[in-house]
């Protein structure tokens, strides 16, 4: 076996027993489609054909490549609009890095999607090893680059690594905002004029609301640290400035974030979070669904996740099972003082496709198009998934139904294809978020955006910073992801009363040390 192709099998082993340990921290959206089969005809020869086909795999972020949400017409208008055989494999979501991982392990590049939409993390690791393609010149010279419409040129610049591009991102990456129930405020005795500003502020109202829990806890969460960048997400008021990754100091010097005193502090809150109610003791078992379900259930009052959309989404999710909607996003504690914002999940071209170039103007001159294939990865396909036609939709089973009345020309989303009870509201690009503006006129759903979602999404970049900037080499390449699952492991052991943040720190030291040890000298070589 060649040595890259060992590197890799290392790597996702350690990979999948990162994922063992975590939930995964995206969106979401679930299918069972099983490992890809064979792609026929993309064996890296070094010559350039003419493409026939393209794979493309996806997680549960695409909602519509799911066939429960009409994958099959998504793919077919993806045809149609490049001119090309399209197959888009959708693992499981919960298990999509695993999946991911595997695939690269695999020597055969016949088994290798062409293109791949990849979270930050896995998007550095495999930056340069041969597996990703090098699209800078592509995207330098690309029409949508001279196109006028790239509205945040920034975070192409901040997807770069030493100097170069290895995949494009559609939209920034966004980050979480603490929802509170408004219901739950009133209930504890708040107005919106005392909200919590404090760290102190912020505890007293969790015990307020253990209180209030028919389960005894305040707020629900998908782990305590999780896999992809910035790793806080889903508990910020808890970390403050402590971050448990490798991270750059403002004297230029790499330093191991988890080892810091700062991640000590934060260690005890954790703990301090468990024992006394405030989080949910199943943390370590949740998925980022077990917590939607359990905040829509009313056993918690607080929910920490994605702003923008998914404001709108929680709102309406509560409102169609009968329960009070109005959700209340908090700024910041002072503690804290910023959320922060992760790196953009990257689309990426594998080193197994025939023709890049050709692929790069297939597939992102479609995505970023400002037009048709746009408004196909943001809103969906039209008259399944979104329409301007003057209807009646039923959202909604029995007594909780509900029908909106919808004019001619009023643009309009479609009820969910296999549930019915609610409406779509995005597809791939949220709206919100894009990083290429549409063309003039051509931007059917400009105007159907939710108040709650903008309100949430403005708050979230007014008290926002970006994630540190990650970086890639050899060592990190070989041992990250070991050091990383041994860092959410002894998180939840500590939170848990497991263990002592002593003895957590030195099990790391003797089981982690020389692996951090590589990475922080080829870091600061």
């Amino acid at each position: 076996m060649k040595k890259t192709a060992k590197k890799l099998l290392a790597m996702a082993l350690a990979a999948t027993m990162v994922l063992g340990l975590a939930a995964c921290g995206g969106d979401e959206g679930t299918a069972d489609n099983t490992t890809p089969a064979p792609s026929t005809g993309n064996t890296a020869t070094g010559e350039k054909k003419d493409l026939d086909k393209l794979t493309i795999m996806v997680d549960g972020t695409v909602q519509f490549a799911n066939p429960a949400h009409g994958g099959a017409q998504f793919e077919a208008e993806l045809e149609k609009l490049m001119g090309i055989d399209v197959e888009i494999i959708m693992p499981d979501h919960s298990s999509y890095y695993s999946t991911v991982s595997q695939t690269f392990a695999n020597p055969d590049k016949s088994y290798w999607p062409d293109i791949v939409l990849m979270g930050s993390t896995y998007y550095v690791q495999y930056a340069q090893n041969g597996i990703l393609v090098d699209v800078t010149d592509m995207w330098n010279n690309s029409e949508i680059k001279a196109s006028g419409r790239v509205t945040n040129p920034q975070i192409f610049e901040d997807s770069m690594i030493d100097g170069r591009l290895y995949g494009i991102a559609p939209a920034r990456g966004n980050g979480c905002v603490t929802y509170v129930k408004k219901t739950w405020l009133e209930r504890a005795g708040y107005t919106m004029d005392d909200l919590p500003k404090t760290y102190a502020e912020y505890t007293e109202m969790l015990d307020a609301f253990a209180q209030l829990s028919p389960e005894g806890y305040a707020l629900t969460s998908s782990g305590l640290v999780n896999l992809e960048a910035p790793y806080t997400n889903y508990l910020p008021e808890f970390f403050w400035n402590a971050y448990p990754d490798f991270y750059q100091t403002e004297s230029g010097e790499w330093v191991d974030g988890f080892t810091q005193p700062e991640m000590y502090d934060a260690l005890e809150r954790l703990a301090d979070g468990v024992a006394n109610g405030w989080i949910d003791p199943e943390f370590s078992t949740n998925q980022t669904s077990d917590c939607r379900n359990k905040f829509y259930a009313d056993k918690c009052g607080v929910f920490t996740y994605w702003a923008g959309t998914w404001a709108s989404n929680l709102e309406e999710n509560l409102a169609l099972i009968g329960s009070p909607s109005e959700l209340v996003a908090l700024e910041p504690i002072e503690e804290l003082g910023n959320y922060i914002e992760r790196y953009a999940p990257m689309w990426v071209i594998t080193s197994a496709c025939e023709n890049p170039e050709q692929a790069f103007d297939l597939f992102f001159g479609t995505m970023l198009d400002g037009a048709e294939g746009q408004s196909l990865w943001t809103y969906g396909v039209e008259d399944l998934h979104w329409s301007t036609k003057g209807e009646t939709i039923t959202t909604g089973t029995g007594r909780k139904a509900k029908s909106i009345d919808y004019a001619e020309g009023e643009f309009h989303f479609r009820a969910d294809l296999e549930t019915g009870v609610s409406l779509y509201n995005k597809n791939h690009i949220d709206p919100m978020l894009g990083v290429v503006a549409m063309e003039e006129g051509k931007d059917v759903g400009a105007n159907a955006i939710e108040p709650s979602a903008v309100n949430s999404a403005n708050l979230f970049y007014a008290n926002s910073v970006s994630a540190p900037k990650m970086v890639s080499n050899d060592a990190m390449y070989k041992y990250y992801s070991t050091v990383m699952a041994a860092r959410i492991m002894l998180v939840e052991l500590v939170a848990s009363g497991e263990y002592s943040i002593e003895d957590a720190m030195a099990r790391y030291q003797n089981e982690q040390g020389a692996n951090v040890k590589a990475i922080l000298d080829a870091l600061n070589k």
